[in-house]
């Protein structure tokens, strides 16, 4: 081995390596601990509308540590997505020390799941979230899991109901999936299981509303649209049927 010059130059070569690999390993290291190059700003790219700057300072400044170069973008990412109002998280480093944050919101479509939980929100994605919100919202009400069905239903039978005047204001898919609307004015309809039937049932119903349970003097209770051919109007101790 010693009196062969090419094997003795190949091992010094990648002795030479490892040494060089070793100094650039420890000079970045110690390039992640020093105090150069600290971060000094975050920078939210876009206004906000329930997501303050406190919020936000508050969710990353144990994840801060380090300097510029050290930063764990996913630590920050995960702290910001898991404030209430915040849907999803982009951070970035900006040169030489900024840390730009920009933020999706969820939109509030909904209450879910009960009137006494009142921090159960759906967004306008069908996605199930927790927050505090003081608007008048409708509620929906069915089994875990269903949420995107059931704002993506409520979306089209609000379109159908909007001739009568009086918005959703709930929406339940029950345990055995039947379809089950509460109107602004009280008035209850009972749509069925299958969804794309219900749909045209209701808007059936909506067709002949001002000729028939429009018309009717006393106050009803609810209208039952599982019929071929009609519905049923059920009001207090009376009870008829129409369409």
């Amino acid at each position: 081995m010693w009196d062969n010059p090419r094997l003795l130059n190949l091992v010094a070569g990648m002795l030479i390596g490892l040494a060089l690999l070793a100094f650039l390993i420890a000079g970045g290291q110690r390039l992640l601990r020093s105090q150069l190059f600290p971060l000094h700003e975050i920078v939210v790219t876009q206004p906000l509308a329930r997501t303050t700057r406190a919020d936000i300072e508050a969710a990353v400044r144990e994840r801060i540590t380090g300097n510029f170069f050290a930063l764990d973008l996913e630590q920050v990412r995960g702290a910001l997505e898991r404030l209430p109002w915040v849907r999803r998280a982009t951070v970035r480093r900006i040169w030489p020390d900024r840390l730009e944050v920009s933020l999706e919101e969820h939109v509030a479509l909904a209450r879910w799941g009960g009137d006494a939980d009142m921090s159960a929100l759906v967004d306008t994605y069908g996605e199930r979230f927790a927050a505090q919100t003081g608007e008048a919202l409708p509620l929906f009400v069915g089994p875990p899991g269903t949420e995107h069905e059931v704002a993506s239903r409520y979306a089209r039978f609000s379109r159908l109901v909007a001739p009568l005047g009086a918005p959703i204001e709930r929406v339940t898919l029950t345990p055995r999936f039947a379809w089950q609307l509460r109107l602004a004015d009280g008035l209850n309809l009972m749509l069925g299981r299958d969804a794309d039937l219900a749909e045209s049932r209701l808007q059936r119903f909506v067709a002949v509303y001002d000729q028939t349970v429009k018309n009717i003097p006393r106050r009803h209770e609810y209208v039952d649209l599982r019929y071929p051919n009609g519905f049923a109007v059920r009001v207090p101790d009376l009870a008829t049927r129409g369409g």
